[in-house]
């Protein structure tokens, strides 16, 4: 019993953080008004260029107020490149908070013991779905980024300006890269410097290899250079990188199966009895040897997920 309460707690939070994303709909006019509203430093009269987000309501300023470092938070969810805000992200939150403790009381737990787990959910449920989200994208990104630098190494040599081949990037590649691009563009278009777009873009994106390419495209303007070469070698070494990274994948896949295979085994075994010898199962939740023996289980487990984690895990 309690381990299907569990289960369905857990299950009604994510339902919950899912709901507090946005529609659909609005998905692409998000996306460029965030692109286009990126905060620019270097504008022509000096002062700092901002759009509004769809979506910016009451409850926005309200979750800008309670949740903390929300500057870290926003440049989080646009990491993500859907069009959250922080007011979604706070009704998720309390949304999580909420059902937990509801669910928390109903089962007759401790009242203390309810608002730690309902505090606990609240925190770490939406601050692992925007990592998942973030991550997600990311590898998104890096997937189509050899392409995008193959493009605008043919447009340089083919006589093409700098500006106009991140266009065309932005016009011919699928996103998210062709996204930034695109924000990239835009924002050269509205009048802010080349270097100061793709900085921004950068500190969204967060990735090294996107990070050199904006070093190099500086340093070209400011040194001049061959900067088709440059961003060719830069396009070779994604792809020995991306090679790399299949390789170990395709070697490392046993390990991964076997990790996922031993890890759900207990779970799926104690769902297994509870249902066809509840008696048998009662004791582990019931008395305090088998609670302790529940938690030295869980501890174990948690200590062999990692330790395979970093096994089949290769810094490139």
């Amino acid at each position: 019993m309690t381990l299907l309460l569990l289960l369905l707690m857990a299950g009604a939070a994510l339902v919950l953080a899912g709901l507090a994303l946005p529609s659909t709909g609005r998905r692409r006019l998000a996306r460029r008004a965030r692109a286009l509203g990126a905060g620019r430093k270097s504008a022509p009269e000096g002062r700092a260029v901002r759009l509004a987000r769809p979506g910016a309501t009451r409850l926005d300023a309200l979750a800008q107020r309670l949740l903390p470092k929300p500057a870290v938070l926003r440049s989080r969810l646009e990491a993500t490149g859907l069009p959250i805000t922080i007011g979604h992200y706070g009704a998720a939150t309390a949304a999580i908070a909420v059902a937990s403790l509801a669910l928390g009381l109903m089962v007759g737990a401790p009242p203390a013991l309810a608002v730690l787990a309902a505090l606990a959910e609240a925190v770490v449920l939406p601050h692992l779905v925007v990592g998942f989200l973030m991550g997600r994208r990311r590898a998104k990104f890096l997937k189509a980024f050899a392409e995008a630098i193959a493009l605008i190494v043919r447009g340089l040599r083919a006589g093409l300006p700098v500006t106009e081949t991140l266009g065309v990037v932005g016009r011919e590649i699928a996103d998210p890269v062709g996204e930034e691009f695109r924000g990239v563009a835009d924002q050269v278009r509205l009048g802010l410097a080349v270097e100061d777009a793709m900085w921004q873009s950068a500190r969204r994106i967060g990735l090294p290899e996107f990070n050199f390419l904006v070093i190099s495209l500086s340093v070209q303007r400011e040194t001049g250079g061959n900067l088709a070469e440059t961003l060719e070698n830069l396009e070779q070494i994604l792809r020995r990188r991306q090679q790399m990274r299949l390789k170990i994948k395709a070697m490392s896949s046993e390990a991964t199966a076997s990790a996922l295979i031993i890890g759900c085994l207990p779970f799926v075994m104690a769902a297994l009895m509870t249902f066809t010898s509840p008696d048998y199962m009662r004791v582990l939740f019931t008395e305090p040897l088998g609670r302790m023996m529940l938690a030295g289980g869980f501890a174990s487990l948690a200590v062999g997920a990692l330790v395979m984690r970093q096994m089949v895990r290769f810094e490139i």
